[in-house]
């Protein structure tokens, strides 16, 4: 069955872009603009930067100061405390990208890195500030920044408990570099020249994804079908997109809840991105699926909470 469905699918997209090249290139278009004018200029520094902190083994001064609070709530080593710090701030999918390199450099555990996948992949804090409370704004709720932070952030110490739970065998320890000294001797020495290639790679694949959800979005929206789940269904697609039509299609409490259902799953575009940069066989994307389904329904949750009581 599974085999049928690829090349199935492959021709039935060919047939659609043969038949509508104009959505296909107006989709592409909106994708690589999005990917140009927010993605590479947000991300990118940021995963140079990262990796120019990793390959100089400057992480445990920078992570120091948060450390303790990391280990506190969460359970997380010093290496650990850094992947989780980056990927709050840097947005999807730094977090899991970090996350299958600090555990293929064996800077963290096998049970240390999937209880990380669980909860180190988010959307940044300047994506939901910024676009998103901008759209937000627009569709009539202008003062649920805060509130839209707390219902995607906040759930994460539930799935900490959960994922802990899951995977009880976890337990903070020291990296193979702090174990044996010769792990880090045997490393290859840093090259920010590959570094740079390495993430300019990363950020192709990136974009390449936006792209084509962008143009699956655009053939959605041709449809024809009722606003209301067509813009239920880009969201589901690709968030940048998506959540531009639930604000501008829902009443702006509905538009707050789904906007933060959306923001914490990431969309399937969010999704294939992450696989993308994994690169792990020890971590499962089914599993990462599913952590974001249970974090998309308590964020949905506690925004309501904040909107209707």
């Amino acid at each position: 069955m599974k085999k049928s469905i690829g090349p199935m699918a492959a021709v039935l997209c060919l047939i659609l872009l043969l038949l509508n090249p104009a959505t296909a290139a107006a989709g592409a278009a909106r994708g690589l603009a999005l990917w140009g004018q927010a993605v590479v200029p947000v991300l990118l520094p940021f995963m140079l930067c990262t990796g120019a902190v990793v390959g100089f083994q400057a992480t445990d001064l920078l992570v120091r100061p948060a450390a303790p609070l990391f280990k506190r709530l969460l359970g997380l080593s010093k290496e650990g405390s850094f992947v989780m710090l980056c990927g709050l701030l840097c947005g999807y999918p730094m977090g899991a990208k970090l996350d299958g390199e600090f555990l293929k450099d064996r800077r963290i555990s096998a049970q240390e890195a999937r209880y990380l996948l669980a909860i180190c992949n988010h959307p940044s804090p300047m994506f939901l500030l910024g676009y998103t409370a901008g759209q937000l704004a627009d569709a009539g709720a202008p003062d649920f920044g805060p509130a839209l932070l707390a219902a995607l952030y906040l759930p994460v110490l539930f799935l900490a408990v959960r994922a802990g739970k899951r995977y009880r065998h976890f337990e903070v320890q020291l990296s193979a570099a702090q174990l044996d000294p010769t792990v880090r001797s045997e490393q290859p020495s840093f090259s920010f020249d590959a570094h740079m290639m390495s993430s300019f790679e990363t950020m192709v694949r990136i974009g390449g994804y936006i792209m084509l959800f962008s143009i699956a979005a655009a053939y959605l929206e041709k449809l024809g079908l009722p606003s209301a789940i067509s813009a239920v269904l880009i969201a589901f697609l690709e968030i940048t997109t998506g959540i531009r039509s639930l604000c501008s299609t829902f009443p702006s409490n509905s538009c707050l809840v789904l906007t933060a259902a959306a923001c914490a799953f990431g969309g399937l575009s969010g999704i294939f991105q992450t696989k993308s940069v994994l690169k792990n066989p020890e971590l499962s994307i089914r599993d990462y699926i599913q952590w974001k389904c249970l974090h998309s329904a308590l964020s949905a949750l506690m925004m309501a909470f904040f909107v209707y009581l």
